[in-house]
């Protein structure tokens, strides 16, 4: 009787289920320990690739005794600006500055206007030989620059371009463009045909569906290219070194680059003139990181 009620005493009620085993404290360590892993490797994998923009900076407030003296993988005995003062008096930045933000700002705008009626005509227009079009506009943005030098440098004299800004910003608009036209024709091709039926069945015209259907969708995709376009033109190099011989239309790249040629300078004012001219760029990047973030990630979550 006793054992029988023993029985009855362990034995689950009816009915009921039993609770399910927690989770080991071992198998948590294990986990805590690869998150920490993890981690380590991420911090560890973002200083090497902050490395060398530490390097510039701790190079460029170096006077250039103590770079003689301690090498470039020291700390400044103190921090000085003489590199700064050297540069600024070799180089007129402020004029190269401004060339650069009007160029670069000029082909970022114009380059995605352009691109975005082009492909409007090419995705959504069908018009015929679409194929060969975008490999065409593919295989422009392929073209390695050294091969349209030629050409480019006696179309800029012909036409009274040369050492002007336009030559850049219309040889830079061409070829920025024909990339955004390839990537946004593929995006327009995805718009659904019912919306852009809708708005025609309402009397929208071509150029109004343009501006209040297609532009709304694809306004994430564009304001990446713009912020693409610009650090793209900004980097450039090759082609503004040809086209732009003249000083006071040369590019910050240009005028870092030519430098050293044209004057005898020590290595802190390169870096102090590298920091320069990286600085506009970090700062655009910084303004625009969000308007990028949301661009780059539109429509992979529906």
């Amino acid at each position: 009787m006793s054992a029988l009620l023993s029985d009855t005493t362990t034995r689950p009620e009816l009915g009921t289920e039993a609770a399910p085993p927690s989770r080991t404290p071992h198998r948590r360590g294990r986990r805590g320990v690869a998150r920490w892993v993890v981690l380590a490797l991420a911090a560890g994998f973002a200083l090497l690739m902050l490395a060398p923009l530490l390097l510039l900076v701790l190079n460029a407030f170096k006077t250039g005794a103590d770079y003689s003296a301690n090498g470039p993988l020291t700390l400044p005995e103190s921090f000085s600006i003489e590199a700064f003062q050297q540069y600024l008096a070799i180089v007129d930045y402020p004029r190269a500055l401004v060339n650069s933000i009007v160029i670069s700002g000029l082909v970022a705008v114009l380059g995605t206007a352009l691109a975005l009626v082009t492909a409007y005509g090419i995705g959504i227009g069908r018009v015929r030989g679409r194929g060969w079009m975008l490999a065409i506009f593919l295989l422009a943005t392929m073209l390695p620059q050294e091969a349209l030098i030629y050409p480019l440098f006696y179309g800029a004299q012909a036409t009274g371009l040369f050492n002007t800004i336009w030559s850049v910003v219309i040889v830079f608009t061409v070829l920025q463009a024909a990339f955004g036209t390839y990537l946004l024709s593929s995006v327009m091709a995805t718009i659904p045909p019912s919306l852009l039926e809708a708005a025609a069945l309402d009397g929208a015209g071509r150029l109004r569906i343009l501006t209040t259907v297609v532009f709304p969708v694809l306004r994430p995709t564009l304001s990446v290219l713009v912020v693409f376009f610009f650090v793209w033109t900004w980097n450039e190099f090759y082609i503004p070194l040809v086209l732009l011989s003249d000083q006071s239309a040369q590019t910050i790249p240009i005028a870092l680059a030519t430098l050293q040629g044209q004057n005898s300078i020590d290595l802190t004012a390169l870096n102090a003139g590298s920091l320069l001219s990286l600085l506009p760029t970090l700062i655009f990047f910084l303004i625009f990181q969000r308007t990028l973030s949301r661009g780059v990630t539109a429509g992979a979550v529906k």
